[in-house]
């Protein structure tokens, strides 16, 4: 299992929905940001609401807290004994993106209008 490129995972809030989470750098080289549910669950219920896209993790609980680390147990011949938790995926309605705002310069142009500057 690839251990956590940080001190573990931090619990948080997801900004939009307001739930639970934990957020943390998974891995050696180039760490993936991982952002998973807190709610923990057996290896069997993670890998059933495996998608694609979303992820479960394999929970290792240390004296600083828990730590995620990459969910390989599908290659094992037991059951995996550790807690799992899978990405967050949002229901929170998507935020409308804001309009870029214009640029407003104080100063008047140093050519007149429509001569082209380098």
């Amino acid at each position: 299992m690839t251990r956590a490129a940080g001190s573990g995972a931090r619990r948080s809030r997801c900004p939009r929905c307001g739930r639970p989470v934990l957020q943390q750098l998974v891995g050696r080289r180039a760490a993936l940001s991982v952002v998973a549910d807190d709610e923990q669950m057996t290896a069997a219920a993670a890998e059933a609401l495996r998608e694609p896209n979303r992820l479960h993790w394999c929970v290792r609980l240390g004296r600083d807290g828990p730590d995620l680390m990459w969910a390989d147990c599908r290659t094992r011949r037991t059951p995996c004994d550790r807690p799992h938790v899978i990405d967050h995926k949002c229901t929170a309605p998507q935020v409308p993106a804001r309009p870029a705002a214009q640029r407003r310069t104080s100063r008047p142009t140093p050519v007149p209008a429509g001569q082209l500057t380098l």
